[in-house]
């Protein structure tokens, strides 16, 4: 069995029969749907997969919970200070980690971190892009992306490329559909749909913007009518608003030396 629930931004947590998959924890919904599903999946090994470090994908309590297998990126455990043996596993794009219940893929991402392939032991396939996306900005609204617009597509294709070297085809992918891009948000989203085949399709890192993401997706089942697309609404993901603490924020390091 696989169920997914999103939780949060880019959270979700993904049951199966004998595990419980939590990606990117930030901040859990206001019903604390996280807390109730780690609840009710007692006995059934945790993991905790962190894509990198930017504040709107990571939480300190990850380090908290025990008996959790603690799964993240090379600049997690730099600047977040999660390190082994707190850290299960330490990864970098090209780095593979296995044991008895899964083995994840660490796949190459347009910003800092990674994105990750899970394949579990019956051949069920799950992506998360972490900020895998084509960032295709043509306003300038990020000024921290760190290249060009040609840079970043190449980038992001040369990614798909990567990808497409381990599996053509994925079973549940969890993908970044960002609302501030306008009239490119689903640029990023549309080249992966065209080049890896997805059972279920779901949209992440949207800023609470449903109504925007509801119309979007709509665009993507006429293209795409074989995947099976599922977007929460507003009332539906009761999440408080979404912002960044500015106090607080990372820069967005696109194509930075943390990447290095």
């Amino acid at each position: 069995m696989i169920e997914v629930k999103y939780i949060y931004h880019s959270c979700f947590a993904v049951e199966t029969d004998n595990t419980l998959l939590v990606y990117d924890f930030w901040k859990d919904s206001q019903d604390m749907r996280l807390m109730n599903t780690i609840d009710a999946c007692e006995g059934k090994q945790l993991y905790f997969i962190t894509s990198h470090f930017h504040q709107d994908h990571f939480n300190p309590l990850i380090g908290v919970i025990p008996e959790a297998r603690r799964l993240v990126s090379y600049d997690t455990s730099k600047r977040r200070q999660i390190k082994p043996p707190l850290a299960t596993a330490v990864l970098r794009p090209g780095d593979t980690y296995e044991d008895d219940f899964l083995k994840l893929n660490a796949l190459r991402s347009t910003d800092v971190g990674i994105a990750t392939l899970v394949t579990l032991p019956d051949g069920i396939t799950i992506y998360h892009a972490g900020d895998n996306n084509n960032w295709y900005f043509t306003d300038d609204e990020d000024d921290n992306i760190r290249c060009t617009l040609d840079e970043m597509e190449g980038m992001f294709i040369s990614n798909l490329r990567e990808l497409r070297a381990i599996t053509k085809s994925v079973d549940y992918a969890m993908f970044p559909v960002d609302p501030r891009l306008g009239n490119e948000m689903l640029r990023g989203a549309c080249q992966w749909l065209q080049q890896v085949k997805t059972g279920h399709f779901y949209p992440m890192h949207c800023w609470g913007r449903w109504t925007e993401i509801n119309e979007g997706i709509a665009q993507l089942k006429e293209l795409f009518p074989e995947t099976e697309f599922v977007c929460t609404t507003a009332e539906e993901s009761n999440e408080e608003p979404i912002f960044l603490d500015e106090e607080n924020k990372e820069t967005e390091s696109t194509a930075s030396s943390d990447q290095a």
